[in-house]
């Protein structure tokens, strides 16, 4: 911790530590609803609230029922013994499970096609002679300007008039929508930094647009791609308003799943679904860390 300079006044002293306070105060505020949900999602009755035993602390209240709820809600037979046929009723008929396994497919899909749509178009706004480049970014970006409900709901009556309404492709194309735009923000952040003399290097050595891209650019820039897209993944794993608008019960994600429950029948698994996405949420920002310090490296930016 560095210390203050001989030279500061009182006033200067007070400031410092009361603007400390009031960033713990802000990070408390943002973080106790995670440290809230973490403890309940194991408590072992069907309540919402802390209980006398989980208060004290006792080992019997608490419990991994509920995320053997995720994995045993909506089966034909909960019941039976550890076996395929178990494993294969859960995969196959668990309400949870389907809302999983639809998540994930829906966000790796949107993450391929707003990546791939996302990189190209900040390649080619960071070119010099791109005309009306600001309007062009304005335009690309406008989905995470717009509100969500207005633009989820063109997305309706436009996706219904050519019969992708209630389909994968179109939430799909809905959640690539949504997440093209962080793509092209990180890619253009990173391509900020890009040395472009390597660019005409290459080319004055007989090197393609297509060769210079893939052995030349795309090796530089890789780590603000993944960052744009683990964003646009995130952001489609995340979203519900698209999928409340576009989804049949057949695409229903682990948000709209989650929306229903809250809705219908309230249970602590909805605590325990929290908690897994809050660890998926540690991994995914990780990663983003891990990057960025890989980019920072690549550039030869070093921290004292």
């Amino acid at each position: 911790m560095a210390k203050l300079p001989p030279y500061t006044s009182t006033g200067e002293y007070i400031w410092h530590y009361t603007f400390r306070f009031i960033c713990g105060l802000i990070f408390l505020f943002l973080i106790l609803p995670i440290l809230i949900v973490l403890p309940l999602s194991f408590n072992v009755e069907p309540y919402f609230s802390f209980t006398p035993g989980m208060l004290s602390f006792d080992p019997a209240a608490y419990s991994l029922r509920w995320y053997e709820d995720i994995l045993r809600n909506g089966m034909a037979a909960p019941d039976e013994p550890l076996s395929w046929a178990w494993f294969s009723d859960t995969w196959n008929n668990g309400q949870w499970m389907r809302a999983i396994r639809n998540s994930f497919f829906i966000g790796i899909c949107a993450t391929l096609l707003s990546t791939a749509l996302g990189t190209l178009a900040a390649i080619g706004l960071s070119r010099s002679e791109m005309p009306y480049r600001r309007m062009i970014m304005s335009i690309l970006i406008s989905p995470m300007i717009v509100p969500l409900v207005i633009t989820a709901a063109g997305m309706f009556f436009f996706y219904s008039r050519i019969h992708l309404s209630q389909t994968y492709l179109g939430v799909i194309m809905a959640h690539a929508i949504l997440g093209t735009p962080f793509v092209i923000i990180t890619v253009t952040a990173t391509l900020v930094g890009f040395d472009k003399s390597l660019v005409r290097a290459a080319n004055s050595l007989g090197a393609g647009p297509i060769t210079t891209f893939r052995r030349v650019q795309m090796p530089l820039i890789i780590p603000g791609v993944v960052s744009g897209g683990l964003f646009a993944f995130i952001t489609s794993f995340d979203e519900v308003v698209a999928v409340l608008f576009l989804a049949s019960p057949e695409q229903r994600t682990i948000p709209r799943q989650m929306w229903s429950g809250i809705r219908e029948q309230i249970s602590p698994t909805i605590l325990a679904v929290a908690t897994l996405l809050v660890l998926l949420s540690i991994i995914l920002l990780t990663v983003l860390e891990l990057l960025r310090r890989r980019s920072e490296r690549l550039r030869g930016i070093t921290h004292s």
